[in-house]
């Protein structure tokens, strides 16, 4: 075992996206199993300087500090127009003011993981800054490993895409956290540094609310987590009409299944906030809001883990939201606007009968889907108890894998 080293989890966005907090959490674990006493310097992007401070005041876990990476705040911020030149003539200088914080730790530290889940994908358009991030890492001669992670596809770019092969190719070892990267990263040539793991949430512990937060759950109940995220896949983009269609999805259940409705928000950031979204589809749902509980937005990951596997059955569109319910053995609804959904549901299940695409999310289809699910819902259970502890295993390993290729 290992005594007393250092790793940088880099590139994670703050923890009021519970997901970028779960991966933490989950990484956390896998390394504390396999090294003895580490420590974990986190260099996140955040918003502004005040998300930075009270994540770094309400951190609970001694062994995890936390550093910011720097990016331009907002379009407001004065300084912008002075950095765009400066990123486009001079790079080099540029990657090293993103990660100033966390150059002069690289030296010192066992390995740098590069965590997020899908940073390394067009979901978010051009993943530059975790370019930058891997030249930044790979320059000091440090192993750098994207971890438990979705990667691409970059299809739409082909000149992108063959950018991106040259550049994996350079990576320490990809810890492809689903079987659809896999095939992807295989279909473009890169195969010598993948490795098979799962996405470290799936070890997040699970944790009853302190009573200052004590919240009770109706037995029987059907957790949902709807996003504007899915905006970007629905309706051309129209968020009004994305709002009226989960309104109807979220009415549709409740009046199909009899059951109480907890909406559930997993991402709370300024600009994707499910809170604020899912309180809109409450407010205009035609149906008692006594059985339309809305969680606030107060639960950290492990928290709202907690909450959602007390649920009789999930659906949600954050993919961390769907991991922290299938992973506590609770028949799950994925809408799957990218590869990981689909990917993840194939590895647990065999395929895909559990996920929606953005089209298919017609209030009747997804009813129509809540119902079978139900229906079969001990099958399901069943099925899960006998996947996720092999899913478990497969994101435990990632410390050994590690181990083996860093030294």
């Amino acid at each position: 075992m290992n005594e007393k080293p250092t790793f940088i989890l880099a590139g994670n966005g703050p923890y009021e996206n519970r997901g970028c907090e779960a991966i933490v959490r989950g990484t956390v674990k896998i390394l504390k199993y396999y090294y003895k006493d580490p420590s974990f310097l986190c260099v996140s992007f955040f918003q502004n300087q005040e998300q930075f401070e009270k994540q770094s005041r309400e951190e609970f876990d001694p062994a995890i500090v936390h550093k910011k990476a720097n990016k331009r705040q907002s379009k407001f911020d004065p300084n912008w127009l002075l950095r765009l030149p400066f990123r486009g003539i001079y790079p080099e200088l540029y990657k090293s003011w993103m990660y100033k914080e966390m150059i002069p730790h690289i030296k010192n530290s066992t390995s740098v993981l590069s965590i997020g889940g899908d940073n390394y994908s067009l979901d978010y358009g051009i993943p530059k800054k975790f370019i930058y991030l891997d030249d930044v890492v790979l320059e000091s001669k440090k192993p750098l490993i994207i971890w438990g992670a979705s990667v691409g596809p970059f299809e739409k770019i082909p000149k992108y895409e063959k950018y991106m092969k040259e550049h994996l190719q350079s990576i320490t070892g990809i810890f492809a956290r689903e079987s659809a990267t896999i095939n992807y990263l295989d279909k473009i040539g890169i195969t010598d540094n993948v490795y098979e793991v799962a996405d470290p949430a799936f070890l997040m512990d699970a944790t009853e609310p302190q009573p200052n937060k004590k919240i009770e759950i109706e037995e029987n109940s059907i957790g949902i987590n709807l996003s504007p995220l899915m905006v970007r896949y629905f309706s051309n983009g129209d968020m009004g009409s994305w709002i009226n269609t989960a309104t109807k999805i979220v009415e549709d259940i409740s009046n199909q299944t009899n059951n109480r409705i907890y909406l559930i928000p997993h991402v709370t950031t300024s600009h994707s906030n499910d809170y604020l979204f899912l309180k809109k589809v409450r407010e205009n749902a035609k149906i008692s809001k006594e059985n339309i509980i809305l969680l606030p937005p107060t639960y950290n990951a492990s928290e709202t883990k907690w909450i959602i596997s007390k649920m009789k059955l999930f659906a949600g569109s954050r993919t961390h939201s769907t991991i922290a319910a299938l992973s506590s053995y609770v028949p799950t609804l994925s809408f799957a606007y990218s590869i990981k959904a689909k990917g993840i549901n194939r590895d647990i299940f065999g395929h895909e009968d559990y996920c929606l695409s953005p089209e298919d999310l017609t209030p009747e289809t997804v009813t129509k889907k809540i119902e079978l699910m139900l229906d079969r819902r001990k099958k399901i259970i069943s099925e899960l108890k006998t996947s996720i502890p092999r899913i478990k295993d497969k994101a435990l390993l990632a410390g050994e894998t590690l181990m083996n290729i860093t030294g």
